[in-house]
This record gives C-alpha cells, structure tokens and sequence, in this order.
C-alpha cells in the first residue's frame, strides 16, 4: 500500500490486499474498538491475527481490545472472549455505544470500518499523525472508564424479574417516583423500595446512575 495519508478501501478483500500487512507490522500496540468480535469476517479476523503474538510473548505486542456488551450474548461468547484474554488480550467492555469501529496500529495508523449492514463496507486508513493520536486519545478515554472483561461480568446483576425491567426502564427514562408508582400500579413506598433494593444490586450509587446501568443491560439484551 502507498504512503498515502488517507486512503479509503470499497470491501473486506481490499483491505486485506491493499492493508493486511500493516497488521503484521505491528510492533507495540495493536488497539481495537468494536461492537463485538464477529463484527469483522473470518478473512479480516485472520489477517489482523497474522505475525501478531501478545506482549507476553518475546517481541509481542500489546493487545488491547474494546467491546460493547453485545459482544457477550450467551455464554458461549464469554467463554469465546475468555480465551482470547487467556491467549494475551486485554478487554474491557464499553457500555457507551462506540460510534465507529477502528484499528489503531502504533499510534500512528488508524483503519476506521463504516458501519456493517448497509452494502459493501468502506475502510478509512488513516496515516496522518495528529488524526490518528486524535482517534487513539478517544478510544483510550473509553477504555480508561471501562472494566475489564472479569469484572464486568461480575457485577452484572442475575437475571431480573419483570417488575425490576419495568422498573429499570422508568429509571431510564427519568420518570419521577410519583408517576412512575402511579404507571407500574404499586404504592410510592413500595416503588421507592424496590429501586433501593435495584441500584444495590446495581452497585450504582445514585437514580442516574442506575438509569445508565438500566440503558447498558438493554444493550446486552438482557430486559
């Protein structure tokens, strides 16, 4: 691939002819930020994976990587998630919606991805140093408010009843307790209650934060 600054590649069979080597020449930090790892195909997940060994190997690189919850359904994609962390990967997983998929290479290549779905996916690579420190920056401030991987999934709460997802979405949607009690048809104390009891098992400290915890398990799926 030229030296070109920006270059934008039409499809996955571009990027892995015109781009795939850059991955292989990853030499300290190979950062990603993704809804999820089945977000790239089978093609693309083998080119970034090529030459690349973790830092716990001798000349490895860092691995970091950033998901959302949608990149834990089931347990199969836990357990999916766990081997790469076992194989060396960092991850943490972003409740926040990441607004564009991207690479980061040794902070000085970025390849942002278009969104999957709408026709052939475009892919921006990006060698212009103070665009590619500005994008590393941004999703280095998500991965720095964002648990790892294990801890993530232990402060999930178990599976909540229907009552609890009524409630959560009142939250969200930032009803007061009044009208929110009055919709779901219990007292104010009954209700002031029951979100007490929430926002422990929420481990959150404050109504917005429990609404913003409500916003991330409806992106996991799980109400």
């Amino acid at each position: 691939m030229d030296e070109q600054q920006i270059v934008t590649l039409h499809g996955e069979r571009a990027l892995i002819d015109r781009a795939g080597h850059l991955f292989a020449g990853a030499r300290h930090e190979f950062l990603v930020a993704a809804a999820d790892p089945g977000t790239w195909s089978n093609g693309v997940r083998t080119a970034f994976a090529a030459g690349l060994r973790p830092a716990t190997e001798p000349g490895g690189v860092a691995l970091r990587k950033l998901y959302t919850p949608q990149a834990l359904p089931d347990a199969r994609a836990e357990r999916r998630l766990a081997r790469m962390a076992a194989g060396g990967a960092r991850i943490r997983i972003c409740s926040a919606p990441l607004a564009q998929e991207t690479i980061v290479l040794d902070r000085r290549i970025a390849i942002l991805a278009s969104a999957p779905g709408s026709g052939t996916r475009t892919y921006t690579v990006i060698r212009t140093p103070d665009v590619v420190a500005g994008l590393r920056s941004l999703i280095h401030a998500a991965w720095e408010s964002s648990p790892d991987l294990d801890d993530h999934l232990r402060r999930r709460p178990a599976e909540l009843d229907a009552q609890a997802r009524r409630i959560l979405r009142m939250l969200g949607a930032g009803h007061t307790d009044e009208s929110a009690a009055r919709q779901l048809g219990m007292s104010l104390r009954t209700y002031r209650r029951r979100v007490a009891g929430l926002m422990a098992a929420l481990g959150a400290t404050s109504r917005f934060q429990a609404g913003l915890r409500a916003r991330e398990l409806e992106l996991e799926g799980r109400f």
